[in-house]
């Protein structure tokens, strides 16, 4: 085999809590994170040069180490010693630094794909440690599905799959800092919490009204608070039938969920002409 295409799909956080800020300076969090049908499309070809090449349909993104998809496939070669190289082409569609956690699925994705490529014997558990190195939404992007991920977002476990539905993704043109928000949450108190138990309980139920109404993200309060359009996009969402709606991540993405096709793509259609909302999707559960 010299060449393979996968799909790096994104996430959604339904649930995400910040518990205290580390020694290392990492956060310990707890989420329950669900991969979606929005992907980017990745493709690897062998080469013959030892050199990792990269392009992708967004002439400003990095394509070099800056990359992590680049450095997922720098990972590899340097720990099993891949003397040839690899052309990488990136069709980017789920929106850059967005809470989608789009550069992470890319970076899964060429670890994936490269371990299929070349005829690795790693172990999904090694491979998500590799992913660690990388960033600490990778091993989940690697995993994907339902997940809880506790520690720094490294620690998963396995939940039982969400129920299907609709997901309405809207990202405004706005710009967040992730570093800055947890920097507002630790010196702010955290008032409201997410249920994560009781949000556990409704995926095992295989309830979805459950699901998006007990659907919180702490972070939310903080970004919304000097992007006021997060929760415009979110009053709309819910007016226009979603059972629920939340911020995704640090921001400044907001997605609903849908039961109903019709309202799923009425939003959708509507916010495609909403001034405030950059770029939205219609997709469902992966």
């Amino acid at each position: 085999m010299n060449h393979i295409i996968l799909k790096a799909r994104a996430k959604i956080n339904l649930t995400l809590d910040v518990l205290g800020k580390r020694d290392d300076g990492y956060h310990d969090i707890e989420m329950i994170m669900q991969t979606v049908n929005l992907y980017d499309t990745v493709s690897i070809k062998k080469t013959y040069k030892d050199e990792i090449k990269l392009e992708t349909n967004l002439k400003w993104l990095p394509s070099d180490d800056r990359n992590l998809a680049y450095k997922a496939a720098e990972i590899i070669k340097k720990n099993y010693g891949i003397k040839t190289g690899v052309f990488i082409e990136l069709r980017k569609r789920i929106p850059v630094a967005a809470g989608l956690a789009g550069g992470s699925s890319d970076a899964a994705a060429v670890l994936v794909g490269m371990k299929i490529l070349f005829e690795l014997d790693i172990t999904t558990t090694e491979l998500m440690a590799m992913g660690k190195e990388l960033g600490a939404d990778v091993p989940y992007c690697i995993m994907r599905k339902t997940a809880l991920a506790q520690g720094i977002g490294d620690k998963l476990t396995r939940l039982p799959s969400c129920p299907e539905c609709y997901v309405v993704i809207a990202k405004p043109n706005v710009s967040i800092s992730t570093a800055y928000i947890y920097k507002i949450i630790d010196n702010e108190s955290i008032e409201v919490r997410p249920n994560t138990e009781l949000m556990i309980q409704a995926i095992k139920d295989n309830d979805l009204v459950a699901i998006a109404k007990n659907m919180y993200n702490v972070m939310e309060k903080v970004t919304s608070k000097e992007n006021p359009v997060i929760g415009e996009l979110k009053q709309f969402l819910i007016e226009k039938g979603a059972l629920g709606a939340v911020m995704s991540g640090s921001g400044p993405t907001v997605f609903g969920l849908f039961d109903d096709e019709a309202k799923a793509k009425d939003a959708y259609y509507r916010l495609k002409i909403y001034s405030q909302a950059k770029d939205v999707f219609l997709t469902t559960i992966y």
